[in-house]
């Protein structure tokens, strides 16, 4: 049996940049099991499996250790895909996901996701996150993650968590993140419970930290950038309840999965 699968940079300008992502078209599901053994065969930060067609989509999204919720790279990918094949001739596609129906916007060379808002709440910063990061917080607000905010772009910069330390936190994830030098904002994102101990460039991260800038800053069109190694580039946009996230994407691979 073969499975098509396509690896496609997510948020990226050109390769080798962005977040990688598998990409796996099917006609009828597979089993749970053997869609979470290619994840994690894979060893990308997530791989994502959709069914459908006609614009309208089922996705989901696996780390190389559990089935996730919500997944903005590999979502982004999948329409690049679809974008430049079977859906030539569409502006939008609809994804229907365990987070609710997800669309996805053709503007040019830039796909937007249009995303839920995922606010989070301040609290009090835990000692055991200070330990991991190794710096104090100017803030910290809980949600699906922590998001800590430090106090400038070379802070984040800078930063050389301990993951085993992160690994012990009760949460998904921990983004930090701080004004920018050149955009209204920077970030990383560290999940090491999910076998990702820094994500490239974190799509979903940023149905978070886009309102949290927004209100900071007091505009809802905003740039960011995302500082790991491979770094990313993200343009964000607030309507209301929904966080629209643009970036473009390349074709690294396509191929084959032989089971």
């Amino acid at each position: 049996m073969k499975i098509r699968m396509l690896q496609i940079d997510a948020f990226a300008d050109a390769l080798f940049q962005g977040n990688p992502a598998g990409v796996c078209p099917l006609d009828t599901w597979l089993p749970d099991a053997t869609m979470q053994s290619i994840a994690a065969e894979n060893n990308l930060a997530e791989t994502a499996f959709f069914v459908g067609g006609k614009g309208h989509y089922a996705i989901r999204w696996f780390t190389p250790e559990i089935e996730i919720d919500l997944c903005g790279h590999a979502t982004l990918a999948s329409a690049y895909m679809l974008f430049n094949e079977s859906e030539a001739h569409a502006v939008e596609l609809e994804f229907n996901s365990r987070s609710g129906p997800l669309r996805v916007l053709r503007e040019g060379d830039w796909l937007t996701l249009d995303f839920p808002n995922r606010e989070v709440d301040l609290c009090e910063t835990p000692p055991e996150l200070v330990m991991a990061l190794g710096t104090e917080p100017v803030s910290c607000h809980k949600g699906v993650d922590y998001l800590v905010e430090l106090k400038d772009e070379r802070t984040v910069r800078k930063l050389r968590p301990d993951f085993r330390r992160l690994a012990e936190l009760e949460c998904r994830g921990v983004m930090v993140t701080a004004p920018g030098d050149n955009t209204d904002f920077v970030c990383r994102f560290f999940a090491p419970r999910m076998g990702i101990d820094e994500d490239p460039v974190t799509g979903s991260a940023y149905c978070t930290l886009a309102p949290h800038w927004a209100a900071k800053l007091g505009k809802i069109k905003l740039t960011a950038r995302q500082v790991s190694r491979r770094g990313g580039s993200v343009h964000c946009r607030i309507e209301q309840d929904r966080v629209f996230i643009s970036g473009k994407a390349v074709l690294y691979l396509d191929g084959f999965i032989h089971l």
